[in-house]
C-alpha cells in the first residue's frame, strides 16, 4: 500500500492557556492545520531555530545535527507518520554512508531537527485527514473527539486561524 505524504510548513507555535504545554501548528497547501501538543522546551528549541538565533551553548537538537553531519549522514525528511491513542509519532528519514535509516522520534524533536537542517516536513495523509482542521472549522474532526480532548477542543475553538502566519514570526512566549 502506497502512503501519500503531504508537505507541511510550521505555521506557528501557540501557548496553551490550559496547560504548560505549547502547540506547534503545521499547515499544508490546502489550508489545513495540524495542531500537535509539545513541551515548552521543545517549543523553545523550534523557535530558536526558526529565528536563526544561536544559544550560548548547543542545544540537544544542535548536538544531534552535528553528530549526523560528522558521521556523514544526511537527513532527507521528517515525517509525522502516525497518530495512535491521541499521540503523534514521527520518523527521521536519513542516509548514513549509503544506508537508508528511519528513526522513531517525537514530532517535536523531529521538527526541531528539520528546522536546523532545513529539510522538508511531511505528514502521512491518513494522519492529516484524521487530525487536521480547516480555518473555517470551529471544532476538531469527529474522528478524534472524546472526553480526553476537552481542553484541546476548547483551545482550538478559541484559535483565530485567519491571521496565522501573516506576521512572519511565531508568537512570543512569556
Amino acid at each position: 500500500m502506497q502512503v501519500e505524504l503531504i508537505s507541511v510548513s510550521i505555521d506557528s507555535i501557540r501557548v496553551s492557556l490550559v496547560s504548560p504545554h505549547r502547540i506547534v501548528v503545521l499547515k499544508d497547501d490546502d489550508e489545513r492545520f495540524l495542531p500537535i501538543w509539545i513541551g515548552p522546551f521543545e517549543a523553545e528549541a523550534i523557535n530558536i531555530a526558526l529565528q536563526k538565533t544561536q544559544p550560548g551553548r548547543p542545544l540537544t537538537h544542535d548536538l544531534l545535527k552535528a553528530m549526523i553531519t560528522e558521521v556523514g549522514g544526511k537527513v532527507e525528511r521528517i515525517v509525522v507518520a502516525d497518530l495512535r491513542e491521541d499521540t503523534f509519532y514521527a520518523r527521521i528519514v536519513m542516509d548514513v554512508n549509503k544506508r537508508h535509516i528511519e528513526l522513531d522520534a517525537r514530532p517535536s524533536d523531529a521538527i526541531a531537527l528539520a528546522v536546523r537542517l532545513e529539510v522538508p516536513i511531511y505528514v502521512v495523509d491518513q494522519v492529516m485527514n484524521k487530525a487536521s482542521i480547516r480555518a473555517s472549522q470551529s471544532e476538531i474532526p469527529a474522528e478524534v473527539e472524546d472526553e480526553q480532548l476537552d481542553a484541546f477542543r476548547d483551545l482550538i475553538e478559541d484559535l483565530d486561524l485567519d491571521g496565522l502566519g501573516k506576521s512572519g514570526s511565531a508568537p512570543k512566549e512569556d
